[in-house]
């Protein structure tokens, strides 16, 4: 999935850079912001499967809370 949000995130960028050549700033605008999202969601899925899985993580807090009491 993160190899779509990367492709669509250059797309968006070559799409921006053609409507600033045509002088349709309000289109490459869009576009631009259009591709920053996808490259922020491209951003976020690697952050996702770096991320250890949150049953483990629930694990160990409720070691660290037995331990304490």
């Amino acid at each position: 999935m993160k190899v779509f949000w990367l492709i669509l995130a250059a797309l968006c960028g070559i799409a921006a850079v053609v409507f600033v050549i045509r002088d349709d700033y309000d289109k490459a605008f869009v576009a631009a912001a259009a591709g920053a999202v996808c490259w922020f969601l491209n951003y976020r899925q690697q952050l996702k499967e770096k991320m250890p899985i949150e049953d483990e993580q629930d694990e160990d807090e409720e070691s660290d809370e037995e331990v304490r009491s």
